[in-house]
């Protein structure tokens, strides 16, 4: 499948999607002026189509050999753990879709619980200056250049404790899906690495921005910061590399973090300032 007709069957996926939705939210309020088992067929084509595009992406996988890891800067300085890492599975979040398959989340932990824990129930949410990756610098991982930079969407408070989290995935989740990657990755930061190679920082703080596109970026500069923007359940870094800047159509690619190299679920790690390039 090209990647035109990826985008394609992406877009139409969510169209459908959307026609679902407004189905059966219509069908509380009013009566439908046609058989109620039309409303099978978007249900139908939506469930074709995943199956279909996960079928070209397990074929596209199998005739490619995984790319080397490529090793590149950290992209914050400080004590961090990881989170959804793909030393410990692939895809890293479950999904190929959106470039994720060796992505990685990272918490910051300047000391064991200066994090506050998963609350099952209360409080049911928290305030982002609670945890302390928010506003940690974000640095670019080489010299670079941005091609996408944003930070108008909002910082929303965390849904770290069951019934936040249950409402992340079920209302929340729902309708970023059918609004585009960009509302699932939240404000974003796209760098071109040179030779096919994308990196993208995704939940960046609103309004944090130090680059926009166009700019060239030296490795360690400072770009944004860490937010709570998009699916996020804290604030966090989610950081990932790509063979393309869309997130529609992009396949992940692996890479190690000098020094680091990739840390596993629950490893915490240092990256001290001077360690980090300077421009």
């Amino acid at each position: 499948m090209s990647v035109r007709q990826r985008k394609f069957a992406v877009l139409l996926q969510r169209l459908l999607l959307l026609i679902v939705l407004v189905h059966v939210i219509t069908g509380f309020f009013v009566d439908r002026p046609y058989p109620s088992w039309l409303g099978l067929v978007p249900v139908g084509g939506f469930v074709a189509l995943s199956i279909v595009l996960g079928q070209a992406a397990r074929r596209d996988r199998s005739r490619r050999e995984p790319p080397a890891p490529l090793e590149i800067a950290p992209p914050v300085t400080g004590r961090w753990s990881a989170v959804n890492s793909p030393a410990d599975k692939v895809p890293s979040h479950g999904t190929h879709g959106l470039g994720q398959t060796y992505a990685i989340d990272i918490v910051a932990e300047p000391q064991d619980g200066a994090r506050p824990a998963f609350a099952w129930l209360w409080p049911i949410a928290r305030g982002n200056k609670a945890f302390p990756a928010f506003g940690a610098p974000l640095l670019a991982v080489a010299d670079a250049t941005v091609v996408h930079a944003e930070d108008a969407q909002r910082d929303h408070l965390s849904r770290n404790s069951l019934l936040a989290y249950v409402y992340l995935v079920v209302a929340e989740g729902l309708g970023r899906t059918l609004g585009g990657a960009r509302r699932v990755v939240g404000n974003h930061i796209t760098l071109d690495l040179g030779e096919g190679t994308y990196a993208v920082y995704a939940h960046v703080q609103q309004g944090s921005l130090a680059v926009r596109t166009g700019d060239k970026v030296r490795a360690g500069q400072v770009m944004a910061r860490c937010g709570n923007s998009g699916n996020s359940t804290e604030p966090h870094v989610h950081f990932q590399l790509m063979d393309g800047p869309d997130l529609d159509t992009a396949r992940g690619v692996p890479f190690r973090w000098r020094g680091i190299g990739v840390p596993a679920n629950g490893e915490t790690f240092t990256v001290r300032e001077e360690a980090a390039p300077v421009p």
